[in-house]
C-alpha cells in the first residue's frame, strides 16, 4: 500500500504541464531585447524562448515581459498596526505571522518573485510555507537574525554564525556600523567583522553587511564579506576596493522616502528624519560613482512597514534621482541580483533552463521607468499569481 502511494505521489510530482506565453517584447534580464517570441514553460522552468505558432495560454503582446524582479534587502515582518503605527516587538507570534504573510503576498503582487529578508526568525516559517506551496509569496532567503557589536567576542560570533546556519539561514547579516541617524561610524571591530564573514564563508553562506560609512564598509570588504548594504557615505577608495574584490553594493532609496512619507507612523526624533532627508543626495552620488568604478550594484529597497508591495518605487528613485539608466536598474534587479544571491544559474533571466519567474508591465520601463508601477502579470515557478489583462 505504501509503495503504491509512493508511486502515485512520484507520478503526480513528475507530471508537468506545458504552457506557452505569447509576447511582443521581452527584456531578458541580461541587457537584450527580444521581439515576437513565445516562452514555452514546462513545469516550473522555461523550456524555450523562440518564435513559434503554438497555441498560447496567455497572450502578453503589448506588454513588456521581464524576469521576476529580485529585492535583495527587505524586512518582511515590519508592519503598521491597526492605528497605522509601527508595531512593537511584543505582539503575539500569530499576529506577526499573519502580517508577514500579507507582506509576502503584496510583494509578489508587485512583481517581486524573490526577496532576501534580513532578518527575523519568523521569516523561516513564512519561507518554508511558501516553498511548500501552502502560502502565496515570493521565494524568500533569510538571515534569521542580525549580528552586531553586542553579539560577543570573535569566537562567540563564529559560534553564533554556526548556530544561525543550523537554524536554516540562507545568509548572514551583520551591522558593521551604526545607523544613519547615529552617523554610520564603524561599530563592530575588524576582528568581529572578520569572524562573522570568515565563519559564514567557511559554512558556505554569504554575508551581507549594514555599512553606512566608509570605515566599516572597507573593513567588511577586506574581511571578504559578500555585499555592502546602504553605503550612503562610501568614498572612492572603498568603491575601488569593492570593484577589485567583486563585492556587491546594495544602495537603498525607497527606505529613505518611505520613512519620510510616513513620519506620523514612525516614532523617530526629528533629527532622524533630517538625517534621512540629507542622505538622499549622497546615496545618489555614491551610486553614480559606483557605476563609474564598475562596482556590481544590485537592487534592494530595505522595505519596512509601509513599503511592502511598493518595492518597484526603488526603480523610479534610482532613475529619477540618481540618473541610473533604466537598463542598469532593471539588470540590478534581475540577473545581477540573482548572481549576488548565488542563484544566477536559476533565476533572473528569461532563458531556457531558468525558473519561469516572469513579470509583465503595461509600458516599457526602458522608455518610461514609471511603467514598473503598472504590473499586469506575475508568474513564479510556472504558476500565475496575477493576470490583470
Amino acid at each position: 500500500m505504501r509503495l503504491g502511494l509512493f508511486l502515485l505521489a512520484a507520478g503526480v510530482a513528475g507530471f508537468s504541464q506545458t504552457l506557452v506565453l505569447e509576447t511582443s517584447t521581452i527584456l531578458d534580464g541580461n541587457g537584450r531585447v527580444l521581439k515576437s517570441q513565445q516562452i514555452v514553460i514546462e513545469g516550473s522552468r522555461i523550456q524555450a524562448v523562440t518564435p513559434g505558432q503554438r497555441p498560447a495560454a496567455y497572450d502578453l503582446r503589448g506588454l513588456t515581459v521581464m524576469p521576476g524582479w529580485i529585492d535583495t534587502h527587505i524586512h518582511l515582518t515590519w508592519h503598521f498596526d491597526s492605528n497605522h503605527k509601527l508595531a512593537n516587538q511584543s505582539e503575539p507570534a500569530e499576529s506577526l505571522a499573519l502580517y508577514s504573510a500579507e507582506n509576502a503576498w503584496l510583494t509578489l503582487q508587485g512583481g517581486f518573485t524573490t526577496v532576501q529578508s534580513v532578518g527575523a526568525a519568523m521569516d523561516v516559517n513564512v519561507r518554508d510555507r511558501i516553498q511548500a506551496g501552502s502560502l502565496p509569496g515570493p521565494r524568500i532567503l533569510t538571515s534569521v537574525r542580525q549580528i552586531t557589536d553586542k553579539s560577543g567576542t570573535p569566537e562567540e560570533i563564529r559560534a553564533l554564525v554556526r548556530k544561525t546556519k543550523a537554524e536554516s539561514a540562507d545568509v548572514i547579516k551583520l551591522f558593521a556600523t551604526t545607523g544613519l541617524g547615529a552617523g554610520g561610524a564603524q561599530s563592530m571591530t575588524d576582528q568581529q567583522i572578520q569572524a562573522a564573514c570568515g565563519e559564514a564563508k567557511a559554512a558556505g553562506l554569504r554575508s551581507v553587511v549594514h555599512a553606512i560609512g566608509a570605515a566599516g564598509a572597507k573593513a567588511a570588504v577586506l574581511a571578504g564579506c559578500t555585499s555592502i548594504e546602504h553605503g550612503d557615505f562610501l568614498d572612492d577608495e572603498t568603491l575601488a576596493l569593492m570593484a577589485e574584490r567583486g563585492t556587491y553594493l546594495d544602495p537603498n532609496f525607497l527606505v529613505l522616502h518611505n520613512y519620510l512619507d510616513n513620519r506620523a507612523s514612525f516614532s523617530f526624533p526629528e533629527a532622524s528624519f533630517t538625517a534621512l532627508q540629507k542622505a538622499i543626495e549622497p546615496t545618489a552620488d555614491v551610486l553614480r560613482r559606483a557605476h563609474a568604478q564598475k562596482v556590481k550594484v544590485v537592487f534592494g529597497t530595505d522595505a519596512v512597514a509601509g513599503a511592502h508591495g511598493r518595492n518597484a518605487e526603488e526603480f523610479v528613485y534610482r532613475v529619477r534621482d540618481a540618473h541610473e539608466s533604466p537598463l542598469e536598474a532593471l539588470r540590478s534587479a534581475t540577473s545581477l541580483a540573482a548572481e549576488s544571491l548565488g542563484l544566477g544559474d536559476r533565476i533572473g533571466s528569461v532563458a531556457p533552463g531558468f525558473e519561469a519567474d516572469l513579470v509583465a508591465t503595461d509600458g516599457n520601463p526602458l522608455e518610461d521607468i514609471t511603467a514598473v508601477r503598472r504590473v499586469v502579470f506575475v508568474m513564479k515557478g510556472g504558476k500565475v499569481y496575477r493576470n490583470a489583462r
